[in-house]
């Protein structure tokens, strides 16, 4: 049965990086089953748009692994992507266009709380990391 899943991303990924990396594999998995995914990055949780940090996380999973790099490269071309800037900005540093993230900007949904609020109230699944 096909199910409509919200992910969202919010908390500091260094603070738990196993966590963080579990995440990532359950919204892999849930867009490998079949599901409807969105998946909204904010606050520290915008980390996980950096390509050097993905890196962080490959080398956490083993020596020579891409297995994190691999499941975000599913998530951002399958899930739906929504994304606070200010976040982005905050978080980051990076200013919209600069082209720094692991998707291009036109790929993002850009919102903030009235977002989140649509897409919890729209899913069937909630996800939190």
């Amino acid at each position: 049965m096909n199910r409509k899943y919200f992910v969202k991303f919010v908390s500091e990924p260094m603070n738990d990086v196993m966590k963080t990396i579990v995440g990532i594999a359950c919204t892999a998995r849930a867009i490998d089953d079949g599901h409807d995914v969105a998946v909204f990055f904010a606050a520290a949780g915008t980390r996980l748009l950096d390509p050097s940090y993905i890196s962080q996380l490959n080398k956490e999973m083993g020596k020579g692994s891409d297995v994190v790099s691999q499941m975000m490269a599913s998530i951002v071309s399958n899930a739906t992507l929504y994304c606070s800037f200010a976040s982005v900005k905050a978080t980051l540093g990076v200013n919209e266009g600069d082209g720094a993230l692991i998707v291009e900007d036109g790929d993002i949904k850009w919102s903030g709380p009235p977002g989140v609020i649509e897409l919890s109230s729209e899913s069937d699944v909630q996800l939190v990391y």
